[in-house]
């Protein structure tokens, strides 16, 4: 029967991912990693973690089961996106700087075509109901700069670490503000100031148990 290291570093290859990559996306250090796969480690306490980061079970970490496809076939790759606070949002240089252990939820992308670097946040509150409503998940592309914005996109901004979640408007002038998309919420318009920077574009959003928020089409 395989070990626990053998069937880690199987399913690790099946994955295409490196020692390295699996340590960044689970918070498990490398070497220890390194110890599993070699049979050399003192204990086996991050199973779960790296399970999870391989899209696996740990009872299937343990047993070494992956999905033994034809070569015919084209393996499906298992990505899971971050789900973080607004406070995380508010302070990041990058979803990649965040220690993937104060990462508390990790959801499966909206699409195959999302893009790397993407990640969640949870919407709080009622400043864009009833078209977003509280506890509605956004997806979020970190990738955009302000000069790639036009007017309508759906964005959050950052302003002395806090952030907020907005539609953007960009007058004739090249003036820019943020609107709450419910009519009733004051302030309902906010002046896109200096010093405020883009967190990222929103570019789909889902309501648990709701199903999915139709994928916003840009029309640049």
């Amino acid at each position: 029967m395989a070990t626990l290291g053998e069937n880690l570093k199987k399913i690790r290859k099946a994955k295409k991912m490196t020692q390295k990559e699996l340590a960044q996306k689970s918070g498990v250090k490398q070497s220890v990693i390194s110890d599993l796969e070699t049979g050399n480690a003192k204990s086996t306490g991050s199973i779960l973690e790296l399970a999870n980061a391989l899209g696996v079970t740990a009872e299937e970490l343990k047993k070494g089961v992956i999905c033994e496809l034809d070569n015919n076939i084209v393996p499906v790759t298992t990505k899971l996106i971050p789900v973080l606070s607004w406070v995380q949002a508010g302070t990041m240089t990058s979803v990649e700087a965040i220690d993937p252990k104060n990462i508390n939820e990790w959801l499966p992308p909206l699409s195959s075509d999302d893009p790397d670097g993407c990640f969640y946040l949870r919407v709080v509150g009622v400043s864009n109901s009833p078209t977003y409503l509280d506890g509605d998940y956004i997806l979020v592309n970190p990738s955009y700069q302000v000069s790639d914005l036009i007017s309508e996109d759906l964005v959050v901004v950052r302003s002395n670490s806090d952030a907020t979640f907005k539609k953007l408007v960009i007058e004739s002038d090249e003036r820019k503000y943020l609107q709450a998309l419910n009519p009733n919420f004051q302030p309902n318009i906010i002046e896109f100031e200096e010093g405020m920077e883009l967190v990222g574009l929103v570019i789909d959003a889902f309501r648990p148990l709701g199903g999915s928020r139709p994928k916003r089409v840009r029309k640049s």
